[in-house]
Order: structure tokens, then sequence, then C-alpha cells
């Protein structure tokens, strides 16, 4: 049994491939072989500390498998399952771990283990950002930065299937063409125009009612700038950096905006919850309404190189680590 550990932050160097042994399950747990590790902008967040973690630690939020072995109290789960799983405790980057079966969900027969560790936290993101943060409605324009990324190319296939115009923005001519393919009907590269100007273009002047914002810091103002009177700014994540201060009767009052920064542990925390967005996530694979394509696959210990196109904005889909 192998795992990914950091004794110290800092960049993808601090990545150490470790030997490791594990206990039987607890009561509440099962034991997972994992098929596939899902690779995610966070998991750079942690390694370097933006995110802190008490060190040493394991890395990674996101996994399938089969279950090897359960705890004596486990009900609902039998070994031999396929499973998957998005959140902490943190440790996916590993060929097996045990974890508890509150945040564990059944793979459906038809889909695969790899597309079920690259969608879960994407999917379930997606689910959570479209349906509960901003409930979409059918007829509305839409703006989500990123628009090539892996939550990218997922929010732009669900938001169309939920009946909306949805406008996207990328960093380069390449990612155009993704987006393009995957639901985005007007895609801005921000490096060649000005998105703020192109989207308040689009709408007639009139700006979006709400705008998801992964990237952080290089968009807040052109985002604030196309949105709506009484419109939405939904921050979830800093892949630019983190947000600076905002004065709030400058930049929030005018319009009188909202600025929220869900995350996944608000909207996914009970039972409940989490079989309601998984089931619609699944549902939306098994349809056809979203269609995932591996964009690549790492071993484990290639996650170095894994981190580095993280980085390097190399990499343009869903990305899994496959660790046997």
């Amino acid at each position: 049994m192998k795992a990914i550990e950091i004794s110290k932050n800092g960049g993808p160097e601090v990545l150490e491939l470790k030997d490791i042994s594990i206990d039987k399950p607890q009561d509440d747990e099962v034991t997972i072989e994992h098929k596939a590790i899902g690779l995610n902008y966070i998991d750079t967040y942690h390694r370097s500390g933006l995110y802190p973690l008490k060190l040493p630690s394991s890395l990674g939020l996101e996994g399938s498998g089969i279950i090897t072995q359960i705890g004596s109290m486990v009900k609902d789960f039998k070994i031999g399952d396929k499973v998957s799983y998005a959140g902490a405790p943190i440790g996916s980057y590993s060929t097996h771990r045990n974890y508890q079966t509150k945040n564990l969900v059944k793979v459906p027969d038809d889909i695969d283990l790899e597309i079920a560790a690259a969608i879960m936290t994407k999917g379930l993101t997606t689910f959570y950002l479209l349906h509960k943060t901003y409930p979409v409605k059918s007829g509305e324009t839409i703006l989500f930065h990123a628009a090539a990324g892996g939550v990218g190319q997922i929010f732009g296939q669900w938001a169309k299937s939920l009946g909306c115009t949805v406008i996207g923005t990328v960093g380069s001519d390449e990612k155009v063409n993704i987006a393009k393919e995957n639901g985005y009907d007007h895609v801005i590269n921000y490096n060649n125009e000005d998105f703020a100007k192109k989207v308040l273009e689009i709408t007639d002047g009139k700006g979006v009612p709400v705008v998801y914002d992964g990237v952080g810091k290089d968009t807040l103002d052109g985002s604030i700038e196309c949105l709506a009177v009484r419109g939405m700014m939904v921050s979830f994540g800093n892949a630019s950096g983190p947000l600076s201060d905002i004065n709030v009767p400058k930049v929030i009052q005018p319009k009188g905006l909202y600025l929220v920064r869900p995350s996944m542990q608000q909207y996914l925390s009970t039972r409940k919850e989490l079989d309601e967005a998984s089931k619609t996530m699944f549902e939306k694979i098994s349809s056809g309404k979203v269609k995932i394509k591996i964009f690549k696959k790492y071993k484990l210990e290639e996650v170095i190189k894994a981190h580095k196109d993280l980085e390097g904005r190399k990499i343009l889909g869903p990305a899994v680590i496959v660790p046997n």
C-alpha cells in the first residue's frame, strides 16, 4: 500500500510517495481499494499552505474504488460495492484507505469508476452552484469563468440542459473551442478582449443575474461590472489568488449586489443532501446530458508532474490519478 504525503508546505516537490499500512476499518468505516483518484485545484491549496493542514498530511479529497472490508456497524454497504466520495477527511492520494460511510455514495453500474472519481468534486460543485447557491431559471443568461476547466466543462453542459444561455470566459484561443464543445453559447478569451464589456454587449447592457467565479482576484472587478442590479457574485475558488479586501460601499452597494463564498461542506452536510446531489449528478451522466471525457490520467508516482500541470493550466478537463 502506498500514499502521497507532505511534511512541509511548498511547491510540487514536497509531494512524497511513501509505503503505508492501514488499520482495520472502524465500526462506521469501510476500506476502499482505489481504482481512481480525483485531481482538483484545491489539492494545490492544501499542498502550498493556502488552506493549512496539520502536518505531516496526505492529500486528496476525492476517490472511487471497491470496498474490501466493512466495519461492524456498516449496514448500507457491502464488500465488492463500487463506491465514490468527495470531501473530508483528506487522504485520497493512496492505493487504499478507510473512509466513513456517511460521505460515501454507491456508483451506478453504468458509470465507470474513473468517470466517478473525475466528476465527484466537480459534479457535486456544479450541482450546488446551479441548484442551491443561485438556483438558475430556464431562459436566464449566466456567466462562468474558466469555462474550459474541469468544473467549467461540466457546468456548461449542465446549465445548458436547464435552459440557460451560458457565457464562459477562457484564457486562450485553444480553450475557446473546448468551451464551445461543452455547452457554452458565448465564449470570451479574456486575454484578447474586455469580458465585462462583451457580457454587457451580449445582454444589451442589462448584465447577468449571476457570475460563477472560481478564478479569484483577476476576474473580480470585471465580474462586478457585468452583474445586473441585485445580481449575485458567487466566488467559489482562488485559482489566480485570493480576493483582496472589498470596499463594500464602493463595490457592492451601488447595484445592491450579493457576494457569497460557498463550499461543498455547506450544501452537502447531510445524507439527504448528498444523496440528492449524487443522484442528480449520475442521472445527468447516464442520460447523456453531461458527457465526461477524461483529459489525462497520471500514475500515483507522477503526482508531482500532475500538480505542475494543474498550476501551469495544462489540464484542459477532468483528470485522474490511477494508483495501480
